[in-house]
């Protein structure tokens, strides 16, 4: 937290309210776009809005994943704490863009498109994760996500106890390589952007691993003195 006074209030008053409508915008284009379809208006979704709509919403729940996971080396580099205090409302917008993106696939693309029941569309999902394999990485991927969503509140955390709480959010990095597989499997040919959020994620996994690497010798060094 910063003992700043000033540095105190934009934290708690504008840097709070700030994160959270710049991580809704992604969610209010997409609404402003079906309001523009469903008007008979010119849009952005394409010729198939259901495909750019789910894939779409998939795309921001990895990208947010990882501004989450960017927030500890952000807050290392910088020595700005308050920063923290966004980190778990970034991570909880990931899991809800994620339900988005399984929610989109399951109504819009099985039920509506393929004309399928509600029944039907479960069953059709059911398949596709037994079948498909990027579409079993992603539904791993968010079933790993709910512990994390559930837990993300203060006295959640405070009946874990914050070493157990820590470690269950580790998971975080697991999810994250699912995800970016789970792209790079769902796409078709070699595109850039499942390479651009893999080395995104290299990076976030490498700094992780160099500072687990440096805690330890530091650990062992002060140990022989």
């Amino acid at each position: 937290m910063a003992r700043n006074p000033v540095l105190r209030t934009f934290s708690r008053h504008i840097m709070k309210p700030l994160a959270f409508w710049l991580l809704a915008l992604p969610g209010l284009w997409l609404g402003w776009q079906w309001a523009l379809l469903l008007s008979g208006q010119p849009h952005d979704l394409g010729f198939n809005p259901i495909e750019t709509t789910h894939r779409f919403l998939g795309d921001a729940a990895i990208r947010i994943l990882l501004v989450s996971l960017a927030v500890t080396p952000v807050r290392d580099l910088t020595r700005w704490g308050p920063i923290m205090m966004i980190r778990r409302r970034i991570g909880l917008a990931a899991f809800w863009y994620a339900l988005l993106h399984i929610l989109a696939y399951l109504g819009l693309d099985l039920f509506l498109a393929a004309g399928m029941s509600v029944s039907g569309a479960l069953a059709g999902l059911w398949r596709d994760v037994a079948e498909r394999i990027y579409i079993t990485l992603g539904m791993t991927a968010f079933v790993l996500l709910i512990p994390l969503a559930m837990t993300s509140f203060n006295r959640v955390q405070r009946w874990l106890g914050g070493r157990r709480w820590q470690g269950l959010h580790r998971l975080a990095y697991p999810i994250a390589i699912l995800a970016v597989f789970h792209h790079g499997f769902m796409v078709k040919g070699n595109q850039l952007g499942p390479w651009i959020h893999g080395g995104i994620l290299a990076v976030l996994l490498g700094y992780r691993v160099f500072g687990m690497i440096a805690r330890t010798r530091s650990q062992a060094s002060a140990k022989a003195s």
